[in-house]
């Protein structure tokens, strides 16, 4: 299973991760600012104080994670088949 290694705070809401298969890069997380539980975001430091939570979520405190799976994908770009190859096979199998 691929898992960040690295994750660090950058400006206008962007994190840089390095994930376990050596993908890296960063990611825009500015469309998730002030919504939600994400407002806490606009609290001095706290944006900057993201870290690799429990499983390799992306974390922050004890109330914000993201799902490193999705984060994955919208960093390399590939569709839950292509990163999940076994979704392929019960979604094909839906049907029978």
């Amino acid at each position: 299973m691929i898992r960040p290694k690295n994750v660090e705070a950058r400006e206008d809401y962007r994190i840089w991760l390095e994930f376990s298969d050596g993908a890296a890069g960063e990611v825009d997380l500015s469309h998730l600012a002030g919504r939600g539980v994400f407002v806490a975001w606009d609290t001095p430091n706290c944006f900057d104080s993201v870290r690799l939570g429990p499983g390799g979520s992306i974390a922050w405190g004890d109330d914000i994670e993201l799902c490193p799976d999705a984060i994955y994908m919208q960093l390399t770009g590939k569709s839950v088949e292509e990163y999940m190859p076994a979704v392929r096979a019960l979604t094909g199998n839906a049907g029978t």
